[in-house]
């Protein structure tokens, strides 16, 4: 059995489906839920479906990102953890650790990739005045949001949308695509030698 780590930032509401899916006979189990924030309501979750959790608060490390990145590779290592779920992790990782992780981490996206990098999604589709929106899970590559896409759904854009519209839409596709590619990536999953 694969053991997986979940990085959050918030609420968790990916990593909760995540770890709802993980419950069912499964070829992955959930073995950490990490947070970069000790406040994220996610960790309260995570405890409560008996999940281990960790905090790494990066403001303790200042503007050392490479030792932020450092302490949470020993903790990854620590767990034996194989592959890495972001689900609403807002940090950047830098290429050394992705570079580390990488064919081992994967995010779920709000937008159809390669559209809207980044933030602001629901925002810029908007703007754009695209017809449809809507969020991918792909493999974590060194470039922001640039990795292989695994998995998509789309989600019409409706006439009078907001942003947060779309997001509340959006978000509904999330919990349901993310578990279904965990499921498949780790079905599948070959650790390196």
């Amino acid at each position: 059995m694969l053991n997986v780590a979940i990085l959050i930032s918030g609420g968790g509401s990916n990593m909760q489906r995540l770890l709802e899916d993980m419950a069912r006979p499964h070829p992955g189990r959930a073995r950490l839920v990490l947070s970069n924030r000790p406040e994220a309501g996610g960790l309260a979750k995570a405890e409560a479906m008996g999940v281990a959790t960790e905090v790494l608060d990066h403001r303790s490390f200042g503007d050392d990102r490479a030792q932020f990145e450092t302490e949470l590779h020993k903790i990854l290592l620590a767990y034996k953890i194989d592959v890495i779920c972001l689900a609403g992790f807002m940090r950047i990782l830098g290429a050394d650790f992705v570079s580390a992780w990488q064919g081992r981490m994967l995010n779920i996206h709000p937008s159809l990739l390669p559209k809207y990098q980044g933030l602001y999604t629901h925002r810029r589709a908007l703007e754009a005045g695209d017809r449809l929106a809507g969020c991918s899970v792909h493999e974590v590559v060194p470039q922001l949001d640039a990795g292989p896409v695994l998995g998509y759904s789309e989600v019409p854009i409706l006439p009078g949308d907001t942003a947060q519209d779309l997001a509340d839409r959006v978000l509904v596709q999330e919990h349901l695509l993310y578990p279904k590619i965990l499921r498949a990536f780790l079905s599948r999953f070959e650790p390196p030698s």
